[in-house]
């Protein structure tokens, strides 16, 4: 029968309790939400849901094609040129998504012949990004740059040294300083994931690459996502004008996907210039996730120190971080719950977003909450 072993397949998740479910969620919940990605709590803000308005009424509800045909706006150009300035580099493309930008930024910049060094700790999007591009892909252990030094010396043509700048699963932030160091000895390029980091790490939450002193530099090239710390949809590719121009030319998720569509580069303009005019936002997102962490370990249980606004609580088992997540939901808060094949290290965890405009009275609840839930 066609498709017969997907019923196997089925059954091999049930009993390792690793089904997964969508679960659409209504316009207005009761739950406190720590399970999103909206760090400074801007997807909802009325100047960035009037931006997507607005950018609907005016360039209609899609991009209509492809950005190199008719799905580049005027508001697409506005948008990188502000996110380029905004992160401190030379020039910016926005794609549909952050998983489409780092598949374009990884397969246009590592050729046939090339090295790709990827930390193993790296976003799926980055190891998809890998396994397409035609260079030759070597896994390191998790932020150590001496693995990655010793890698690139293996190689002697082109090279690139691939990680997320915060990892999405426990919050830690990898060594770029150390990183950028060793691309440098070996000539390699440094293309860096900082969907976690903008908006949060940085001066004002200009990222992680700001934050180590690598913004602008000729031989780094960062992807963002517009859909965390922004509150929109998309993603875009931040570096040098020439390596901008070239995915322009050779990106496939560019070239061959519809451009991003009006209301998201609208809503995602709108809160870039919010958060321009309200830097505090992105230290308070992290003197939250600081305080989450603070009061967790201090009721016992094992929370890893977050760099950014991600805080990782661990649990004993997938089918135990599954119902945990169920009783925070039942007792009305929402966490994330990630299980394997989600963690590289096979430990579940709960996973709870510090959002700036969160109160300390839901800090407090939510502590509360996790802990009296504890398997």
């Amino acid at each position: 029968m066609a498709f017969g072993w997907i019923d196997e397949q089925a059954e091999l998740r049930r009993r390792a309790g690793l089904v997964r479910t969508l679960r659409p969620r209504p316009a207005e919940s009761p739950l406190l939400d720590l399970a999103s990605n909206d760090y400074l709590g801007l997807a909802r803000h009325s100047e960035v849901t009037e931006g997507a308005a607005r950018a609907s009424r005016t360039w209609g509800g899609g991009a209509t094609g492809s950005r190199l045909v008719t799905g580049t706006t005027q508001l697409h150009a506005e948008l990188e040129r502000e996110l380029a300035d905004f992160c401190g580099f030379e020039a910016a493309l926005v794609l549909s998504s952050g998983y489409a930008a780092n598949l374009a930024a990884v397969t246009a910049l590592a050729p046939h012949g090339s090295l790709i060094v990827s930390d193993a700790g790296n976003h799926a999007s980055l190891i998809d990004g890998c396994r397409l591009a035609r260079g030759t892909t070597q896994v390191v252990p998790h932020s150590e740059p001496e693995a990655v030094r010793k890698a690139l010396h293996t190689h002697e043509g082109t090279a690139v040294v691939v990680s997320d700048t915060v990892f999405s699963v426990d919050g830690d932030a990898a060594p770029l300083a150390e990183y950028a160091e060793a691309c440098r000895e070996r000539g390699a390029g440094l293309l860096v994931d900082d969907a976690h980091g903008l908006g949060v790490l940085g001066a004002g939450g200009r990222g992680a690459a700001q934050a180590a002193g690598l913004a602008g530099a000729d031989d780094v090239v960062v992807t963002v996502t517009l859909s965390k710390s922004l509150g929109s949809q998309g993603g875009a590719v931040l570096g040098p004008a020439r390596v901008i121009e070239h995915l322009v030319n050779t990106a496939r998720t560019f070239i061959f996907d519809t451009g991003l569509a009006p209301a998201s580069a609208g809503a995602a303009l709108a809160a870039l210039r919010l958060l321009c005019r309200e830097p505090e936002r992105a230290a308070r997102a992290g003197a939250v996730a600081r305080e989450l962490h603070a009061r967790l370990t201090a009721a016992g249980l094992e929370a890893v120190r977050p760099d950014a606004a991600v805080v990782s609580v661990r649990a004993p088992s997938p089918e135990k971080a599954v119902r945990w997540a169920a009783e925070c939901r039942a007792a009305g808060l929402a966490v994330g719950c990630f299980r394997p094949p989600s963690v590289p290290d096979g430990i579940s965890r709960l996973r709870l977003t510090a959002r700036a405009d969160l109160s300390e009275a839901e800090i407090e609840r939510a502590v509360r909450v996790i802990g009296e839930t504890r398997p």
